[in-house]
């Protein structure tokens, strides 16, 4: 079991080099989600679906929450669709039924309990799972004794990537299955457990061995990455956590720079410092821009760096923009063929139903809708029989039903050619390209447009000839589950520099490494703190931390503008910890910073019972960075110095 598609790909190569192609082909290897889905489709009428379901993306899902809260009549201004569609999500995640959330008593519970159960019936009556519902169906399935007994059988030896990710329907999996032979292998680092807001527990894997009473655990302590400096930040940081399993990396690589910390004035002058200290040092060092990379905490921080980046005409890769999957023209290509694979997916319909115009509008649809639901029909049903509704006018049913009848059409020429053919068929009798020629006249436009329509052909193609057993249905899970897959991108880039969130970083490397915005309120973040609970925020700085192999450097600000208003701001409590004093001297130069006053809950690096004045503020020194002669801060006022 991994988390990526591209870890399971990495896996099955590793794997048939040291069994043999021919018996790597025998082991399950892939996601959790690919695994449910494999085993959902074998037993769907013991799950309680249709055999032929559809698995819906993330788009799909905020339509379906908008059709809910359309439903229940409240407003958008009220229940923010997108929020509704996570707090859903992790309800599902920690394993909480509606009814459940409903027991609670709490008025906002309540009403949330209604639009998850509206939610999920929307979700039914299209036919469609959501990638949560993939997880929860198979702890369902396995409640059945016979089917538990089966994979009991078939799986006897479990291995589980990136364990600490697990949530609470991943966890059941993993237990039902392997808690009768005890053959668990998981790998995991609870110091990495980063997703906590999308329902990974930390607790399954410090529980791991109360779970697995015989487990035996081996420490991978050894870090061959990162410097011995950066590794001491990073434990003097971590250790701080509580509730963690003991144990503290060790490098290999030999000692470097100390870490580097920078106070400026605002957030202009962090980025001007940042900018400059990059170009400086890829100016010194002629590597590639690929090997620096600028990680921040909130996806509004990178405004200022981006501008100035543009000016110094360094080039980077934003990661965090729009996927291939949200182009419109790809997200409409793929309902198209859902709605063939699937007639009863609302959803898909919703999207292509008027893509190219038919004359049917908004308006039109929302009365077929409102008729649906009256009469608790689906809302293909609706338009079969739209004559008999006096609301709907003639030319919309007639519409609605050709357009019905030429996917019936489509749908029953599938199995006359292959999978390549038959896309570029639905292409052609969907009429897209024209669409494309009505929309985007501009030629450029239009040729960009139209080659991510060319690219659904070519992965279209790919799966015919790398599947065992191609099919439309297979190709759009294959799609589908890889379109969620964040961790799946190759971001880096050997001539570009990486701007990325933190938890966008996890898993990633670079030479050198700037985490900037390191400032209470933002790392940990304001809401962490006032829920008194910065554990994984922790994490999440050491998982920053250790992205980096030979330098680190960690910037703040004086002031920041925080809701139109200038507003001080205080250095993160982690810089203090990062100078604490189990830290290694020989390691972490601490005579060089000193920040003044320090954050709220953060103790003093280092109290003196005598009284006595510190010696670091005898020795400490300034550290201004060089700069080629023609990029110089113009007297920002730069402070900063190593850790």
């Amino acid at each position: 079991m991994t988390f990526t598609n591209k870890a399971a790909g990495e896996m099955k190569e590793r794997i048939a080099k040291l069994v043999g192609k021919r018996s790597a082909k025998e082991l399950t290897v892939g996601t959790f989600h690919s695994f449910c889905v494999r085993s959902l489709r074998k037993h769907a009428e013991k799950a309680g679906l249709r055999s032929g379901f559809g698995i819906c993306d993330s788009d799909d899902q905020l339509m379906a929450m908008k059709q809910a809260l359309r439903d229940l009549q409240i407003p958008d201004t009220d229940l923010q669709p997108n929020v509704c569609v996570s707090q859903i999500s992790l309800l599902k995640n920690r394993l909480i039924t509606p009814r459940a959330l409903r027991a609670s008593g709490d008025k906002h519970d309540i009403r949330m309990s209604d639009v998850f159960e509206r939610y999920n019936q929307g979700l039914r009556a299209s036919g469609v799972l959501d990638f949560d519902d993939l997880l929860l169906y198979m702890v369902k399935l396995i409640e059945d004794p016979d089917i538990l007994t089966a994979f009991r059988k078939q799986y006897r030896y479990l291995f589980v990537d990136e364990y600490q990710d697990t949530n609470g329907p991943q966890y059941e999996i993993v237990r039902q299955i392997g808690t009768k032979h005890q053959n668990v292998c998981v790998v995991g680092d609870d110091d990495q457990s980063i997703y906590g807001w999308r329902g990974a527990d930390v607790s399954k894997i410090l529980n791991f061995e109360k779970d697995f009473a015989k487990a035996t655990v081996v420490r991978l302590e050894m870090n061959y990455r990162s410097t011995p400096e950066i590794i001491a930040g990073a434990n003097a940081v971590i250790r701080n956590n509580r509730q963690r399993h003991d144990k503290a990396l060790r490098s290999a690589a030999k000692s470097g720079e100390p870490i580097n910390v920078q106070r400026l004035d605002d957030e202009e002058s962090e980025a001007l410092f940042v900018v400059e200290d990059i170009k400086q040092r890829q100016w010194e060092s002629k590597c590639g821009y690929g090997q620096f990379a600028i990680l921040f905490r909130t996806a509004v921080q990178p405004r200022l760096f981006e501008m100035r980046l543009r000016s110094e005409g360094i080039p980077y890769n934003l990661v965090g923009g729009m996927s291939f999957f949200d182009r419109k023209e790809v997200r409409d290509i793929l309902s198209f063929l859902k709605l063939v694979a699937n007639p009863a997916d609302e959803l898909s319909l919703l999207r292509v139903i008027n893509t190219p115009p038919r004359g049917i509008g908004a308006t039109s649809v929302e009365r077929m809708l409102a008729v649906a639901m009256e009469t608790r029909s689906s809302l293909p049903e609706v338009i079969r029989s739209g004559e008999a509704h006096t609301t709907i006018k003639p030319s919309v049913v007639n519409a609605g039903g050709r357009f019905l009848d030429t996917m019936d059409s489509l749908r029953a020429s599938l199995e006359e050619s292959d999978l390549v053919t038959f896309v570029k068929r639905l292409i052609r009798v969907v009429g897209y390209e024209t669409e494309l020629q009505r929309c985007y006249k501009d030629k450029a436009t239009r040729a960009k447009r139209w080659e991510a329509v060319t690219e659904i052909m070519n992965m279209a193609e790919i799966h015919q000839r790398k599947s065992s057993d191609p099919s439309l249905q297979r190709f759009l899970e294959d799609v589908t589950l890889n379109s969620n897959e964040e961790d799946d991108k190759d971001v880096t880039d050997s001539h570009r520099l990486t701007m990325m969130t933190l938890h966008s970083a996890k898993g990633l490397e670079f030479g050198e490494v700037y985490i900037v915005g390191v400032e209470e309120g933002l790392i940990p973040h304001a809401k962490t703190i006032k829920e008194k609970d910065v554990d994984e925020e922790r994490r999440l700085a050491y998982v920053g931390i250790t992205r980096a192999e030979r330098r680190l450097t960690l910037s703040c600000v004086k002031s920041r503008a925080r809701r139109g208003q200038r507003a001080a701001v205080l250095p993160s409590r982690f810089i203090y910890e990062m100078r604490g004093k189990d830290t290694p001297q020989e390691l972490i130069d601490r005579a060089e910073l000193e920040f003044g006053d320090r954050p709220p809950e953060a103790k003093p690096a280092q109290k003196k019972k005598s009284g006595k004045k510190s010696p670091r503020k005898a020795t400490r020194k300034k550290k201004i960075p060089k700069v080629p002669p023609s990029h110089t801060h113009q007297g920002r006022g730069l402070t900063g110095g190593s850790i």
